[in-house]
């Protein structure tokens, strides 16, 4: 790997590159930051250094970011038994070559901005989620069903769907912990901390993905709970709904609500 848990860089408010800036969402940055940090606070200059690299660091680079998106799921659909499903969409220099202007090559810029979440980049909110269940279940990407199993009219089983297996043993359990402590860390005291006083411990992560200028970003949040034995995994879009912490997780607090009072009544 390019970083350890104990890797920092100080986020100052956002990168310069020559005429180009590229900048942190909190004016006057996040201060000194190691990757729990990152996640918890949301801190743009820690990952646009690390995927794109700055200075004397050598980040790592947009094949490897996109290698990594196609083994958690993006770019390419996930199977789930429904029609129409959408591959969502990772750009890369090869395309951009092709589909821009003759000029247009890749810049450091479109790294950085990938390395964040934005830019060219397409996923669906089912792909997130899926993602988000390999660091609750510990490393393992599953095949998404919306079915346990499939009865005829005589309530007989003709159909019983067992989990399904895409992939494991992608990412070390080391790095398993290190994202998950930063996806509880948001809770505790980050980005996602309104839902420290839900019934249950969660972790998660807020999302605000900028897409054309003159129109507000699209609200996410992806998250999973119990955090030390998680039962349920959360994905919500709120296209064009603004940011991610004050629109998209206030609808995540009210399903999560729901969901562990529901369950907490039926064990009663």
């Amino acid at each position: 790997g390019i970083i350890t848990p104990y890797t920092t860089f100080r986020s100052v408010g956002g990168i310069r590159i020559k005429e180009w800036f590229y900048p942190d969402w909190k004016s006057g940055g996040h201060g000194l930051t190691d990757i729990k940090k990152a996640l918890a606070e949301s801190v743009n200059t820690f990952f646009y250094i690390i995927g794109g690299g700055y200075e004397d660091f050598k980040g790592l680079g947009v094949k490897k970011i996109v290698e990594y998106a196609q083994k958690f799921g993006l770019g390419q659909i996930s199977g789930i038994d429904l029609p129409a499903e959408k591959e969502g969409f990772l750009p890369t220099p090869e395309w951009k070559e092709k589909a821009k202007d003759e000029d247009e090559r890749w810049y450091i810029g479109d790294t950085y901005h990938l390395s964040i979440g934005q830019g060219d980049i397409s996923v669906t909110p089912l792909q997130v989620a899926n993602f988000t269940s390999v660091f609750a279940n510990g490393g393992i990407l599953f095949k998404p069903h919306l079915a346990k199993k499939i009865l005829n009219p005589e309530n007989e089983i003709i159909d019983d769907i067992s989990p399904q297996v895409v992939r494991k043993i992608f990412v070390s359990e080391k790095n398993i912990e290190i994202v998950r402590g930063g996806l509880r860390q948001a809770v505790i005291s980050g980005s996602a901390r309104s839902l420290a006083d839900l019934p249950v411990n969660m972790a998660g992560k807020t999302g605000t993905a900028q897409w054309e200028k003159n129109k507000f970003p699209h609200a996410w949040f992806t998250g999973f709970a119990p955090y030390e034995e998680p039962q349920i995994v959360i994905t919500v879009l709120i296209e064009e709904g603004g940011e991610g912490t004050y629109v998209a997780l206030p609808v995540a607090k009210e399903i999560l609500k729901w969901y562990f009072d529901k369950n907490t009544n039926k064990n009663e």
